[in-house]
């Protein structure tokens, strides 16, 4: 298995791709440089970079032989190694495991960035790819707005060390083009009632329509991984695929990327589904009856061109109480997305904290109370008054936490 990695044309340091200036820039000499030009240097070094990654792969072919003997005399060794692929880092040659759907990886020990290059060539290479426009910093920044507009999350979610896991990812999607002819017959009936002296007359007719149209789609996004929730990709979209470029593996360097495992054929049914409640609204909306009767339905479809795209999401899954809940950042918008669940801990000490509260108001107030009864100031009690008081508090925050924050960063929304 070959192993590739960016390097710095000039001190020959592992280089990542960077999102703000679209450049490559290295974190040791500083170097700036363009696609062309580590296209350019790659290509200078062509020969010697065959024999360094040949000779990488001879010895990850013997690790990887190494490892099956050990496993196949491990009696107790559960794992199929058909599941797994592994790799040497180049920086600190630690042995890295990698599901068979991982197209690139990072190093976790080091951080030396590699490219599982048999995992994206042939029927697996993309045709296009958005490169990411936004940073880690940004994707934290949003994170931490998203979270902290939710009052009860629990604190594991805020804490650095998951706030740390937070990655890029750039997921495999199709795209389909796509004309749908969508022909509807059926009736609508009109009400028409006015008065004419004493009386009132209602006049009721009904028509015949025929709608005929063609809607065209350009696009429709699919994403092809299993791994990924259909909701929360859909959520994030769309994507300005304006700022597309012809695939080229250099785009991945400190990113991870899936390769896809939902074919064209399989992920075409949603996106069909996509295209044909999207053309019905649109026949729909052009028929100005309330109630009409459909009689027929014919739809016909010419399909267009089918991408493969890899696109970038900003990923952070956490566990909780045994269940995965999930983050992600359009890569190129800035589209946030997420589901977090509530600390009951943190609700009860709100509860027990707003009881005391509570009842040190009403003492003081029933005191009050007791000192001023033979004046005319209490329209009511002023046990009475105080718990109004506090009560029209209560909801007005509990409405600020979880009407007005949420729907800051509801599911769907953009960032702020």
């Amino acid at each position: 298995m070959e192993v590739f990695s960016t390097k710095c044309p000039t001190c020959s340091a592992k280089i990542p791709f960077d999102p703000k200036s679209q450049l490559w820039v290295c974190d040791y000499c500083g170097g700036r440089f363009t696609a062309e030009q580590i296209k350019s240097f790659e290509e200078n070094n062509k020969d010697q970079n065959e024999d360094n990654e040949n000779a990488q792969k001879e010895q990850i072919e013997h690790n990887y032989d190494v490892k099956v003997k050990e496993n196949k005399d491990d009696d107790s060794s559960e794992i199929n190694n058909d599941e797994f692929d592994l790799y040497t880092c180049e920086n600190c040659g630690a042995q890295i495991v990698a599901d068979k759907n991982t197209a690139a990886t990072f190093c976790v020990y080091c951080g030396g960035y590699t490219l599982i290059k048999d995992r994206l060539v042939g029927n697996f290479k993309p045709q296009y790819i958005i490169p990411f426009q936004t940073t880690k910093e940004d994707a934290v920044s949003e994170y931490m707005k998203y979270i902290d507009s939710r009052t009860f999350v629990p604190n594991s979610f805020k804490s650095p060390n998951n706030i740390e896991k937070l990655t890029g990812v750039y997921i495999p999607f199709w795209t389909y083009d796509s004309d749908l002819r969508v022909q509807k017959s059926g009736y609508g009936t009109t009400v028409r009632t006015w008065r004419s002296g004493n009386y009132e007359y209602t006049e009721t007719s009904e028509f015949k329509f025929d709608r005929d149209v063609i809607v065209s789609f350009d696009d429709v996004p699919v994403d092809g991984s299993q791994k990924f929730d259909d909701d929360l990709m859909d959520s994030i979209e769309p994507f300005d695929y304006s700022k597309k470029k012809e695939f080229d593996s250099r785009y991945l360097s400190g990113f991870l990327a899936e390769k896809y495992d939902v074919d064209k054929e399989a992920a075409y049914e949603r996106a069909q589904l996509r295209m044909i409640n999207s053309s019905n609204q649109k026949v729909d909306s052009s028929i100005p009856y309330a109630a009409p009767r459909i009689s027929s339905v014919n739809m016909s479809e010419d399909k267009g061109e089918v991408l493969y795209w890899l696109l970038p999401v900003w990923m952070l899954n956490t566990k909780y109480n045994d269940k995965m809940y999930q983050f992600a950042m359009n890569g190129e918008s800035g589209k946030v997305v997420g589901n977090f669940p509530i600390s009951f801990k943190k609700v009860l000490i709100m509860l027990i904290s707003l009881f005391a509260i509570l009842f040190g108001l009403l003492y003081i107030g029933e005191s009050f109370y007791n000192y001023t009864e033979n004046s005319r100031f209490p329209l009511v009690s002023a046990p009475t008054f105080i718990y109004l008081i506090f009560l029209i508090i209560l909801l007005v925050l509990f409405y600020y936490n979880f009407v007005i924050k949420p729907s800051r960063y509801m599911k769907g929304g953009k960032k702020k």
